[in-house]
This record gives structure tokens, sequence and C-alpha cells, in this order.
């Protein structure tokens, strides 16, 4: 009764975070999705800028489709910015459109955490996809060793969590220090941009804490299999 109880709480603790993280994000950027920059330019003006000040001349802005679909492709050499963020001037824009061009600065500049990221991705793609299929055939099969295989698979994704997160706060801290070095941003707006900008972070540290939380039912369930 105590691990029902416990397993129930942990999968009703994961739902608020993950809901609350949503919920945090996108009420932050409907606020500032309304207020415009000072400077009036777009979020492509601001990443073309930062792009050109830093003398890196090989990297392509397009508007893509969506909202909150904004990311770097490296392979691609491409920022894809959302169509709302590509064009609009407004803080929620000029944040965003700014922590995208920190992940093309870590790139340029060989910051190491974003390489490991990048070679842990794949297993990170396998853990996910497997982990649970070995779970659950471990499970119908009565083979525990199954289940521990799978909650092995699954710790490859923990472990892209947790080198992501620092990774995407380092964007968002290079986002800042380009906004205020090239004069993007006056003195009222860091608030906004810092507070747009760690609510970006936020989500991250959510789906890990939920990752976290996945763990825990897991190895708990793995553990009743195995005293049974």
């Amino acid at each position: 009764m105590n691990d029902f109880i416990l397993n129930e709480g942990l999968i009703i603790l994961g739902l608020i975070i993950s809901l609350g993280a949503q919920i945090f994000v996108k009420s932050t950027y409907n606020k500032y999705r309304v207020i415009d920059n000072n400077n009036k330019k777009s979020g492509f003006e601001i990443a073309k800028e930062i792009l050109e000040k830093n003398n890196i001349k090989d990297i392509h802005i397009i508007e893509t489709k969506g909202i909150l679909t904004d990311h770097y492709d490296p392979v691609r050499k491409t920022v894809k910015l959302s169509t709302e963020v590509f064009n609009d001037n407004s803080i929620a824009s000029t944040s965003i459109s700014a922590h995208e061009i920190g992940h093309v600065l870590q790139h340029k500049q060989g910051y190491q955490l974003i390489k490991i990221r990048n070679g842990v991705l794949p297993l990170a793609i396998v853990g996910n996809k497997f982990g649970y299929i070995a779970i659950l055939l471990g499970l119908i099969m009565g083979y525990i060793n199954l289940v521990w295989l799978g909650i092995a698979l699954i710790m490859l994704v923990l472990l892209f969590q947790l080198v992501t997160l620092p990774v995407e706060l380092n964007a968002s801290s290079r986002a800042q220090v380009q906004l205020q070095k090239l004069s993007l941003i006056d003195e009222e707006e860091k608030e906004g941009v810092n507070v747009m900008l760690k609510a970006a972070a936020f989500t991250y540290i959510a789906s890990l804490l939920t990752t976290i939380l996945q763990l825990l039912r897991l190895i708990i369930l793995a553990g009743n299999q195995r005293d049974k």
C-alpha cells in the first residue's frame, strides 16, 4: 500500500512540475511578447546584428512555423526562429533570438559541454526509444534483468538532460552579455530579458526533475518485482 501511495505521489508530482513549467513559460512569453523593445528591432535583426558584430558570416537565419519552435541547427548552420520571434520587435523576441545565437557562439568558440551533449544525444535517443520497451517486455515476461536494462537506457536520457541544462544556461548568459555589450537593450529592459531567459531554462529544469521522478518510480517497481 505504501509503495502504491509513493508511486501515485511521484506521478502526481511529475505532472505538477511539467504542467507548472508549461504554464510559467507560456505566461512569461505572453507577457513579454506584447512589450516592444526600445530599439524597435525584430528578432531577425537582433540575431543578425549579434552575428555580424562577432564576425560570423556562415550562419543563416530563417523563419520557421509554430510557436516557441526556435532552435539552432549546427549541421545545416541555420538558426530557425518561429514566425513571431522572427518578425516582432518584442522583449520576448529579443531574448529568444539572442539565446539561439548564444548556441552559435558556443559552437564557434569551442564550448566543450556542447560537444559532450552532441556526443550523448545519439545514446539518449536510443535510450528513450528502447528503454520503456525493454521495461514493458521485462515486466510481461518476468525478466527482471530486462527491466533493469530498460532503466539503464532511460538513464542515458537523464545524462543528456544533465549536460543540456548548463549548455542552455550558458547560452542565455552569452545572450545577455551580447545584448548589453552591443547596446541592443537598455537598463529598463534587462529585467524583462532576464525573466524570459530564466523561463526558458526552467523548462529544462522541469524536464530533468520529471525524468528523475520517473526513474525513481521505475526503480521502485523493479525492486518490487525482484522481491516477489
